[in-house]
């Protein structure tokens, strides 16, 4: 019932906040006051003057200790001024949580020795205007008047942390999610040990004097004190203990839970106790974590037949991408002679050399940046650039093709021999397809020209071909390159000039390589 009205007070008020609501809350401390004095009335029979007198003299030096309490509160907000006036940065939001987090703890701890030496003017003022002897008279006020602290501190404390609510609400957008904390506030199982025996007490006093007003004076007051202090801490103290547990540990489980979440444990599962609030929220992470279980097992399915790239776009944005205009580089791979091995093998040779064969290739395109479009038996097309932008394309499409047709003819010798084409320019790239299913691809003619320079290594007898428009965009050194002479492509009008990595600096290509077998700038000279 007081959330809305705080958050709509947080909205007008911005920055002043905090401070204009510690100074309304502490006002309410004269009502604890006041209900005291009247409590005090249950026991000791007073006329109108000396109740008026008591009043006016506790009253006032509760407005001494407001005005003392202020400044030590308004000087417990100042860590969190920045973020009040704008400064979201991580630093200044982790600063300003702990400040106004841990401010009602901190801000009881700062004036506990002020509420205790409060006591003791006001206790013997009421002692002497009553005027019933100093003992046991000043004793029994001071147990008395440690009740109504008691109350008031309490309803301090937790009046403050409901008001700040709305602050740390919006504070906590600005967090970084691993924001170190620190223990600003009190723990939970603690607040409620705290809380249920000061409960005890004061209802025990309370209705100790309520059940026979002034008829036993003082001693009566003193008595229901030490009864209430002890009924809270022998008898109802067990009840308090299995009550703060029976609330405490289900949380713990769901941090326990949480926790092995965050550490990639996805087969934890957080025990339903019962089905109350408690139990409804483990449900609810238990059906949480099947979610993820679920996802993580449809992203694994996905990188299995789908590039991981593809796979993490798809999840993040839908399966329709629409298509868009990007420059790639386009890389064409076929196994040269495999349509013959195929004719004398068994399939279940046929499928094992070619996973072989994939299991290889594959993991250093992936590890290029390069993106696995489709296989076409003996051959696959891979693209860079798509669906990850790269500016560097042509580089890592090339040095690709070089490692490959290296780890090629280090792990088959002549057994197997590639054909690897390499070309580079504008297409259209998305999802296509209908009836439910569709497949991420690039449309255009440099995919159409990559696939010609493949055929193209036949006639050469090259494992890897690049064109000119490639060679232009290396900005990186992959070796020298020699000109074949001008080819003429299916489907192009004019014979092409084509480009095949030189043959005699394959060992120094292999010394300057870098990490994905990207040539390191700092070995080998620019083109």
């Amino acid at each position: 019932m007081f959330r809305a009205p705080l958050r709509f007070a947080f909205r007008r008020l911005g920055r002043r906040y905090p401070r204009i609501a510690m100074v309304v809350q502490f006002q309410f401390a004269h009502a604890i006051v006041m209900g005291g004095v009247g409590l005090l009335l249950l026991y000791v029979p007073m006329s109108g003057g000396e109740f008026g007198r008591i009043v006016a003299v506790s009253q006032g030096l509760l407005l001494l200790e407001n005005v003392l309490a202020v400044r030590a509160a308004w000087a417990l907000v100042r860590p969190a001024d920045p973020w009040l006036r704008g400064d979201r940065s991580p630093s200044a939001a982790v600063a300003a949580f702990r400040a106004l987090a841990g401010l009602p703890v901190a801000f009881l701890r700062s004036r506990r020795w002020w509420l205790v030496w409060s006591l003791l003017p006001v206790s013997a003022y009421i002692t002497w205007e009553i005027d019933e002897g100093w003992w046991p008279t000043l004793p029994i006020i001071v147990a008395g008047a440690a009740v109504v602290l008691l109350y008031g501190a309490l309803l301090r404390l937790l009046a403050l942390e409901l008001m700040l609510r709305p602050v740390l609400e919006r504070l906590s957008l600005d967090l970084p999610d691993d924001a170190p904390l620190g223990r600003a506030t009190l723990p939970l199982q603690r607040r409620l040990l705290l809380v249920l025996p000061a409960i005890n007490i004061i209802t025990g006093v309370v209705v100790s004097g309520l059940a026979s007003p002034g008829q036993d004076g003082l001693l009566a007051l003193g008595f229901g004190v030490v009864l209430a202090v002890g009924v809270a801490f022998t008898l109802s103290f067990e009840l308090s203990l299995l009550l703060a547990r029976s609330i405490v540990e289900p949380l713990s489980d769901l941090r326990a839970g949480a926790d092995a979440v965050a550490r990639g444990d996805l087969d934890v599962h957080v025990p339903v106790l019962g089905t109350d609030e408690a139990g409804a929220l483990a449900m609810s992470f238990n059906r949480m974590v099947a979610g993820l279980r679920e996802r993580e097992r449809l992203h694994g399915a996905l990188a299995a037949f789908v590039d991981p790239q593809l796979t993490d776009r798809v999840l993040a944005e839908g399966h329709e991408l629409p298509g868009e205009e990007v420059e790639v580089s386009v890389l064409f791979l076929d196994i040269r002679g495999f349509t013959q091995f195929a004719e004398r093998a068994s399939a279940a040779e046929v499928v094992a050399r070619l996973n072989d064969f994939y299991g290889v290739v594959v993991p250093e395109l992936l590890a290029h940046g390069g993106h696995v479009n489709a296989f076409m038996g003996d051959g696959l097309l891979a693209v860079f650039g798509a669906p990850t932008p790269l500016p560097d394309h042509a580089d890592r499409a090339v040095a690709a093709a070089l490692r490959v047709a290296e780890l090629v003819r280090d792990r088959y010798g002549e057994e197997l021999r590639i054909g690897v084409g390499v070309n580079s320019g504008p297409v259209v790239a998305g999802t296509i397809g209908g009836g439910g299913r569709v497949d991420f691809t690039v449309i255009g003619d440099p995919v159409n020209t990559a696939a010609r320079v493949e055929e193209a290594t036949r006639t050469t007898g090259d494992d890897v071909l690049l064109t000119a428009g490639t060679r232009a965009l290396l900005t990186r050194d992959h070796g020298p390159f020699v000109a074949r002479e001008e080819i003429a492509l299916k489907g192009k009008r004019d014979p092409v000039t084509l480009y095949a990595p030189s043959e005699d600096l394959t060992a120094e290509r292999e010394r300057s390589m870098g990490r994905h077998g990207v040539a390191d700038p700092a070995r080998v000279a620019r083109p």
